[in-house]
């Protein structure tokens, strides 16, 4: 079976990329030092520090693995050939909630790099899944968990 495409923006990219250089260059060999220094006290089967290091260490390698497996089957978003008449990933949007009556901006992503706190949402959540493909001026109806919400698409643009 093959894996499924992680779609990333160039920005995206580059974080796990430098993510990825930073635990195999600096973590594993803080972890390293860390199980060193806790097989030196003595009996490891009542050890917390070497408990915690290797579970550290197992967490450490997961995530390494994960990253890997997302870079092996990454497909980039190229900003500059983004086209901003409809929106799609790699593309920012200003819409309108006619419900709340207040304007949100979002950045349109991949699944991977996806952070509501930085107004990044996936292509694979319910709003950006409801927004991609829509022009500007359309209005959109997205069923979510907190219910039905609806926005209009002001504007759309490239992620700045």
């Amino acid at each position: 079976m093959e894996a499924k495409k992680s779609l990333l923006t160039y920005a995206g990219l580059k974080n796990l990329e430098e993510e990825l250089e930073h635990l195999k260059v600096v973590k594993r060999r803080e972890i390293a030092g860390k199980i060193k220094e806790a097989r030196e006290q003595g009996d490891l089967s009542e050890n917390a520090e070497y408990d915690a290091a290797k579970d550290e260490q197992r967490d450490i390698e997961a995530r390494i693995d994960q990253i890997e497996n997302i870079l092996k089957n990454a497909e980039v978003v190229v900003e500059d050939e983004v086209e901003f008449d409809k929106v799609g990933v790699g593309c920012k949007v200003r819409v309108h909630d006619i419900t709340y009556d207040e304007d949100l901006e979002y950045k349109i992503v991949g699944s991977t790099e996806a952070n509501s706190l930085e107004g990044k949402i996936s292509n694979e959540s319910p709003v950006g899944k409801a927004l991609i493909g829509k022009k500007a001026g359309d209005i959109v109806d997205i069923e979510t968990q907190a219910g039905e919400m609806k926005y209009k698409v002001l504007e759309i643009g490239p992620v700045a």
